[in-house]
């Protein structure tokens, strides 16, 4: 067991050695993937914008609010979630804004989360166009209370805070874009160079032979160059040869 630990040292010392001769191409590769990532990132990606209007779910016209209201209101912002997934809602956002879009269009566009803990509904609506996406959010928000008052027979649900025009993209992001292709850039050069150093079993030295034979190397005979052969010496001019 200590001779495989021995060897396996010896191996992970062999590939950081290989590595570190091929540093240069490994630097290249990071700088390549990452001058790719960028051009795609700065030239192809579209910057897109959030714009976010928030729901207040209220299930008692009381002052007073006990655990129950919590449970109850907590449940209410559940269901009110998947009125935003109905053709319906969609279809007033729509006409009313005389968009062009299909309901998927619109599904993709639009996200509702809860917070923990809470009764309120985040409406947030990504678009290439910051105005677009603002206009969106907060008439998904005033078409959600109408339709929740209208078909759910509950209380109609306040807006607690309307969308405002969002003022920078949230992606891409450029800098952690080109950050990861320089950082793939490195794995794929270390990986090349690894699969290429575990593939090599050619034996190039004597302490191969000893590592991979067993064998101590007893001489060692030097490569003779066919391509270099000895060519006869020029005779001095004005010597002739005697017969």
């Amino acid at each position: 067991s200590e001779a495989m630990e021995t060897e396996t040292e010896i191996d992970l010392v062999e590939l950081l050695c290989r590595l570190l001769e091929n540093l240069k191409y490994i630097i290249l590769a990071s700088f390549l993937f990452a001058v790719v990532a960028g051009v795609y990132t700065f030239v192809f990606q579209k910057p897109q914008y959030q714009a976010t209007a928030k729901l207040y779910v209220t299930n008692s016209k009381d002052s007073a609010i006990n655990l129950s209201d919590l449970q109850i209101g907590t449940y209410l912002t559940n269901d009110y979630q998947e009125v935003f997934k109905t053709w319906e809602v969609h279809e007033m956002v729509i006409k009313n804004l005389g968009l062009s879009y299909s309901y998927t269009q619109m599904q993709s566009m639009l996200s509702v989360s809860n917070p923990n803990d809470t009764r309120i509904l985040y409406i947030t609506v990504t678009s290439e166009n910051p105005t677009e996406a603002t206009t969106i959010a907060n008439e998904y928000a005033a078409v959600a209370k109408k339709y929740i008052y209208s078909t759910m027979a509950t209380e109609e649900p306040n807006i607690l805070s309307v969308a405002l025009l969002p003022t920078s993209p949230v992606s891409p992001n450029k800098t952690r874009t080109v950050m990861l292709g320089f950082i793939l850039g490195a794995i794929f050069a270390i990986a090349i160079i690894t699969v290429r150093f575990m593939m090599d079993d050619k034996i190039k030295t004597a302490d191969d032979i000893a590592k991979y034979v067993g064998l101590p190397t007893l001489a060692i005979v030097p490569v003779y160059n066919a391509s270099v052969v000895d060519k006869p010496k020029k005779k001095p001019s004005g010597v002739k040869e005697k017969r």
